[in-house]
C-alpha cells in the first residue's frame, strides 16, 4: 500500500473525559491533514475507581472462584468500551472511524491467559479499513488465542498492541499519548529535579521499563529495540515534542546515564544451601532451586550465589508461592520485605572506569543503605530499605548531572 501510516495510541486517562476525546479527535484530524493514515489504540478508561477501568471491572468477581479465561473476558470489555466510545468521537467530528476488537484487528497470542504474548499479527482486516479511507480504533490489551479464547496482554498492553501493529503495518511512526510531556529522567514524584529527555536509546528505554519503570509496557519496549520502530512518547493535551525513542545503530550514548528507575515492592530471600561440601554440590541445590522456582512461576531477580548461601529478590506478590517452593525442598532461608531496588540506566556507562565508584560515593554521602548490588552493560542496580527510594533516586540523579 502507498498509505504512510501511523499508529496513535491513547491512554485510558485521555479516553475518560470530554476534554481527552476532543483531543484525541484533534490528534487524529491533524495526522491525516498530513497525509498519513491513523490507527488509533485506545485502552481502558480511567484509573482504578472508574466505572470501566480495569481494575474496576475485574472487582466484581473478587472474592469469587478465579476462572482465568473468564477474567480476560471482563477485563478485554474496559478497552472495547473505548474503542466504540473514540470511534463515535471520530465519527462525530466527520472522520470515518470504526471500533475494532484484538481479535477483529487480527491479533493474535499465544494463549496464555492474563499475560499473553503477541505471536502472529494479520494486517489484512486493518489495511482493508486504510483502503477505504475509514481510521480503525483498536481496543489494545487483547487477542485472540489458537483455540479461539480471548486473552490479555497483562498491564500496560496497549502500548505493546501499538507496536505489534507498528511492524506489522509497517507505520511510518508510533506515537504514544499520555498525561505527560514524555519520558522523564526519573519519577517526578520521587524527584523534583526529574526533567523529560529529548531522545532516550532503544535499549535504554527497555532497561526503564524493565527495572520498574511504567511509562511504556516492557514488552513494548522490548519491540522497540528489536524491531528499530520510529517510536515518541507525547502528551495528548500540549504541543510539546515529547521524547523519540531512538534506533541504537542510529544513535550514540550522549552521557553516561540517562535515567534513574525504581520498583517497589521487593522481596530478599536468603537460603541456606544443603551442606554438602564442593561447588559441584552447591551448584547443583541452586539449579534445583531454579528450576522449582520457575515451574511455580517465580521471577527470580538480583540472585547471588556464594558458597552455600543463595541471595536473590522477588515481587511481594510471590512470596507466598516462593516460601512454598522452599519450604517443600526442606531448605532454611530468611525473608526480608519492604525493599526497593534503584536502577541507573545508561547506555554510555558501558567500560568507563569510575562509574560504580561515583554511585558508591553520591548513595554513601546521602546515608542510603545498600543491601546488595547488580549490574549490566547499561544499568546498575541497588537493593535499598523502601525507606531509602526517594533519597537514593535523588542522590543518583544529581551525581550523575541528569537534570542536564
Amino acid at each position: 500500500m502507498d498509505d504512510r501510516i501511523i499508529i496513535m495510541k491513547f491512554g485510558g486517562t485521555s479516553v475518560a473525559t470530554p476534554e481527552g476525546r476532543s483531543a484525541i479527535g484533534r490528534r487524529v484530524t491533524e495526522a491525516i491533514e498530513l497525509d498519513t493514515a491513523p490507527v488509533v489504540v485506545v485502552s481502558a478508561m480511567g484509573r482504578t475507581g472508574a466505572p470501566y477501568a480495569t481494575d474496576t471491572l475485574l472487582s466484581l468477581v473478587e472474592g469469587m472462584p478465579p476462572d482465568e479465561r473468564e477474567r480476560d473476558l471482563l477485563a478485554s470489555t474496559g478497552e472495547v468500551i473505548s474503542a466504540v466510545v473514540v470511534a463515535h468521537e471520530l465519527r462525530a467530528a466527520g472522520i470515518q472511524g470504526r471500533a475494532f476488537t484484538g481479535a477483529e484487528a487480527g491479533i493474535g497470542t499465544d494463549g496464555v491467559h492474563e499475560n499473553a504474548h503477541i505471536a502472529e499479527v494479520y494486517p489484512a482486516p486493518l489495511l482493508d479499513a486504510i483502503a477505504r479511507g475509514i481510521v480503525p480504533v483498536v481496543a489494545g490489551f487483547q487477542g485472540i488465542a489458537p483455540d479461539g479464547c480471548l486473552t490479555t496482554l497483562g498491564r500496560g498492553g496497549s502500548d505493546t498492541t501499538a507496536c505489534a501493529l507498528g511492524v506489522a503495518l509497517h507505520a511510518e511512526a508510533v506515537e504514544i499519548y499520555t498525561d505527560v510531556d514524555g519520558i522523564m529522567t526519573a519519577d517526578p514524584r520521587a524527584c523534583k529535579d526529574a526533567v523529560v529527555l529529548d531522545v532516550i536509546r532503544a535499549d535504554e528505554l527497555f532497561q526503564m521499563a524493565r527495572h520498574g519503570s511504567r511509562v511504556v509496557h516492557t514488552p513494548a519496549a522490548e519491540l522497540a529495540l528489536a524491531s528499530g520502530l520510529a517510536i515518541r512518547v507525547r502528551n495528548t493535551y500540549t504541543d510539546h515534542p515529547g521524547t523519540l525513542v531512538a534506533d541504537i545503530s542510529a544513535y550514540r550514548p550522549q552521557a553516561l546515564a540517562t535515567a534513574v528507575s525504581h520498583a517497589a515492592g521487593v522481596t530478599r530471600i536468603r537460603v541456606t544451601l544443603p551442606a554438602e561440601e564442593g561447588s559441584d554440590a552447591h551448584m547443583g541445590a541452586q539449579a534445583l532451586i531454579y528450576r522449582a522456582m520457575a515451574d511455580a512461576g517465580v521471577s527470580l531477580d538480583m540472585f547471588t550465589p556464594a558458597g552455600a548461601i543463595l541471595v536473590f529478590t522477588i515481587a511481594n506478590g510471590d512470596l507466598d508461592r516462593a516460601c512454598r517452593v522452599l519450604d517443600d525442598l526442606g531448605l532454611s532461608y530468611e525473608v526480608r520485605t519492604n525493599l526497593a531496588k534503584v536502577t541507573l540506566v545508561g547506555a554510555g556507562m558501558h567500560g568507563v572506569p569510575g562509574v560504580m565508584a561515583r554511585l558508591a560515593e553520591a548513595l554513601y554521602e546521602a546515608r542510603v543503605t545498600v543491601l546488595q548490588t547488580a549490574d549490566s552493560h547499561t544499568t546498575i542496580s541497588v537493593l535499598v530499605p523502601a525507606e531509602y527510594t526517594g533519597a537514593a533516586i535523588s542522590a543518583l540523579h544529581k551525581a550523575f548531572n541528569l537534570a542536564h
